[in-house]
């Protein structure tokens, strides 16, 4: 569309003041003429800047008192200059347009009558109960689309069924309302007849595009909030209106990807899956469909596909995505302006390089695949030397936990992938990033829940929780650590350095003192504390197995008589105690303890995992490392024990 000419009025007027500060007063002719630069302009195709920029030095020479007979070009003029406001940016449409509003207090004044107290919805129905010029109808009606769009964008559908109500209500008096329900808007929507256009006047968007836009656009949100509030049935109907409505194909992705997510929530995986790769196939970039198909083949357990996705994510995410394609020419407003919502924004998450990095790297280790683990957990890493703030998303919704734990994870990774002196090194800088964060004592208050006072979990003396909380993390993390060092030191074969490893982790573990204030009480321990129980477990069985190996049989036998103190029944620390107690020679009591212990497994095993929630990743090969290894002479010389006992 071209500008005004360098001798046109607009182009010589102050750009002052915007619709409708009327302080000059042109002729009704002037106003014809400037009509006359959209009618030119229009046909070239094109949107013109400096016509946009013009457009509130136009209606500011709109200066008359409002008259009947300027009013229909006026509203034209108001209408094209806010579509290229909306159009050319986000930011134009959050808020209710306070141009609409002067327009139609405007449109008050020319029929006698006022409005400044009244709400924009109460303003418009007062326009459109009490303003019958026919010559206002149609610009009216076509300011109506462009309210709905502002409050489509700011969600208040409510807002526009409410006006289309009484758009409908206007067009036919006697007719009988739409249908209630989920549905009412988008019924209103269309049946809403467009106001025809005058061959003499030049709309940048017509009306019929906009009410596409506004259908589409209606069924997106709707169908959102159905998905939010639980209703599936509901939001596929809706969500499958708005695939099928004005969409570019980057919106239609995101509608696909919707209708995944819905129809997985319906118990119904593989449709979801026919939904993302539409999505995919519609809009290779749309990367959060690839995300959730990646989340979605782990939920039915298909890891090869799984790992798959995911490296594709990565692999487009290490590359710089082409820019999106601009919207097409003929339609300013797109429906993609009017569905900014946190639903969508929380469907459509973008997931950064180093969650991918990290998710790779989490389910090759998960599911044994040890040096594509290690690979992917050195790249993560390698990731946060260019900066942490820069690489690692901060928001609630991020899949990365805390990097002492991906150090702990690498750390495992490397020791079963036989790197054990480099999970050494990892281990390390885990202890000195905790060093200075921990104090020498912590005092944990284990008590049970009063009916007077109820307190949802136990409680910490002398600071904060939270701040005491970080520090058991902390701690856990330490401890994590120097178990981790032990078993690596053992793989290593250098027996008194891995014993030198569990002694430091279990003396900082004798920083957690626990009191109990004149209650005796079992299962409210904070989890941190718990998960402390289960490292001070594995680390008296790591050390005593060490000690075996040395022939110090007595400091074995303690400390695995202390790891079933913590846990009662454990497997690993009866097996072992077993042992120890056969190499002294305490032949009966290793029988006694080994016929107990063959008669009711499943009865220790429950006790336990009854030491706390279940075992972080980094701690998984802890617990396989402490299992008691099959040892078949043993149990031989326990049966011919047994029987000779017996006979």
């Amino acid at each position: 569309m071209g500008s005004c000419p360098p001798s046109s009025p607009c182009s010589q007027a102050p750009s002052h003041g915007t619709f409708p500060g009327f302080h000059c007063s042109p002729s009704k002719s002037r106003l014809e003429a400037l009509g006359g630069g959209w009618r030119a302009g229009q046909g070239s195709g094109t949107r013109s800047v400096p016509l946009a920029q013009s457009i509130p030095v136009l209606v500011s020479l709109t200066g008359l008192p409002a008259a009947l007979a300027t009013l229909p070009l006026e509203l034209t003029v108001l209408y094209n200059s806010l579509v290229f406001a909306m159009g050319a940016s986000d930011c134009a449409i959050n808020g209710e347009a306070e141009e609409i509003r002067q327009g139609l207090l405007r449109v008050l004044e020319a029929c006698g009558a006022a409005g400044q107290d009244l709400s924009t919805e109460k303003l418009w129905q007062k326009v459109l109960q009490e303003v019958t010029v026919e010559e206002l109808q149609a610009p009216l009606h076509r300011l109506a689309a462009l309210q709905a769009a502002w409050w489509l964008a700011t969600n208040r559908l409510g807002s526009v069924t409410g006006l289309f109500r009484l758009l409908s209500s206007a067009e036919h008096p006697g007719r009988a309302p739409c249908s209630e329900g989920k549905t009412q808007l988008l019924s209103l929507l269309r049946a809403w007849k467009v106001p025809a256009e005058e061959a003499s006047l030049s709309l940048v968007q017509s009306a019929q595009d906009l009410k596409e836009v506004l259908c589409t656009a209606a069924a997106f949100l709707q169908g959102l909030q159905e998905l939010e509030a639980g209703n599936l049935p509901a939001a596929l109907s809706l969500l499958q209106e708005a695939a099928g409505g004005f969409c570019s194909k980057r919106l239609l992705a995101q509608i696909y990807t919707c209708l995944s997510c819905c129809t997985q929530r319906m118990g119904k995986p593989q449709t979801a899956l026919q939904h993302l790769k539409r999505a995919l196939q519609v809009d290779f970039q749309c990367l959060p469909a690839l995300s959730r198909a990646a989340a979605l083949y782990r939920e039915l357990g298909e890891v090869d596909a799984e790992l798959q996705a995911l490296a594709l994510l990565c692999e487009a995410l290490e590359r710089n995505p082409p820019a999106a394609a601009s919207p097409p020419p003929c339609c300013l407003i797109q429906t993609e302006q009017l569905v900014h919502t946190p639903a969508l924004s929380a469907l459509l998450r973008h997931r950064h390089l180093s969650e991918v990095k990290y998710l790779l790297a989490q389910r090759c280790l998960e599911d044994g695949r040890m040096a594509d683990a290690v690979e992917h957990y050195l790249d993560f890493l390698s990731l946060l030397q260019d900066g942490l703030q820069q690489q690692v998303p901060l928001d609630a919704g991020s899949a990365l936990p805390r990097l002492p734990e991906v150090l702990l994870e690498a750390a495992s990774a490397l020791q079963q992938a036989g790197r054990p002196q480099d999970a050494i090194t990892v281990c390390e800088e885990v202890v000195g990033r905790t060093a200075s964060l921990i104090p020498q004592t912590l005092r944990v208050e284990e008590r049970l829940e009063q009916p007077e006072c109820p307190s949802p979990e136990p409680q910490l003396a002398a600071g904060p929780l939270s701040q005491k909380r970080e520090s058991l993390r902390c701690l856990v993390w330490r401890t994590a650590a120097y178990l981790h060092q032990g078993w690596a030191w053992a793989q290593l074969d250098e027996t008194k350095e891995a014993v030198t490893q569990f002694s430091r982790c279990l003396s900082d573990l004798l920083r957690v003192q626990l009191y109990q204030p004149g209650v005796e009480t079992a299962g409210s321990l904070l989890p941190e504390v718990k998960l402390l129980q289960k490292i001070r477990l594995l680390s008296l069985i790591g050390r005593g197995a060490q000690f075996l190996e040395l022939g110090k049989l007595k400091e074995a036998l303690l400390d695995f008589q202390y790891g079933l103190q913590i846990s009662p029944g454990d497997p690993a620390a009866a097996s072992y105690l077993v042992q120890a107690l056969w190499k002294l020679d305490r032949k009966q009591e290793a029988a006694a303890r080994w016929q107990k212990l063959s008669e009711s497994p499943a009865e220790e095993a429950g006790q336990q995992e009854g030491l706390g929630r279940p075992c972080p990743l980094y701690l998984v090969s802890c617990l396989k490392q402490a299992t008691f290894p099959q040892n078949e002479s043993l149990a031989r010389d326990l049966q011919d024990y047994l029987q000779s006992t017996n006979s």
